[in-house]
């Protein structure tokens, strides 16, 4: 099932907290706790409509708006962080351990300037999950092969 995330999400009325490591290593811890519950209540409506994974497989593809440089893993990992975290307060996984949650996959996607996110499928983990996810890799290779001829 494929998630909608957004690149920012409020931290107060009119403040907007950047969902990436170096705002998040520089937040005050609970400005962080309010930043996830804005977060898992933006979320709340797409993860309700996921069924329940045993275990899962996570990908975080970033679309970013611009085309300045960014660090993927910087991007990635507070998704993951919050994203994880709301996917079990809402009851669609036990736990975000790596006994549930056995791999998860970073990929850069392409510049959209009107629509900047980052787009989280979840796959069941088993053959033809995995089977997609070689797919998506292997796509993401011939695309970045595309742009560098």
């Amino acid at each position: 099932m494929k998630f909608i995330s957004p690149l920012k999400i409020l931290k107060s009325k009119v403040r907007q907290f950047v969902l990436n490591l170096n705002q998040y290593r520089n937040t005050h811890y609970r400005v962080l706790n309010t930043c996830k519950i804005n977060y898992k209540e933006h979320m709340k409506d797409q993860i309700k409509k996921a069924k329940r994974y045993d275990k899962a497989i996570f990908v975080y593809k970033v679309f970013e708006g611009s085309k300045r440089r960014y660090d993927l893993g910087n991007v990635c990992s507070v998704h993951q962080k919050f994203f994880e975290d709301a996917f079990v307060e809402l009851k669609k996984i036990e736990d975000d351990s790596s006994t549930y949650i056995p791999i998860v996959l970073y990929l850069k996607g392409k510049l959209d300037r009107d629509n900047p996110r980052v787009e989280i499928d979840v796959y069941e983990y088993s053959k033809e999950g995995i089977d997609k996810l070689v797919e998506m890799m292997y796509n993401v290779y011939e695309e970045d092969n595309r742009c560098a001829d």
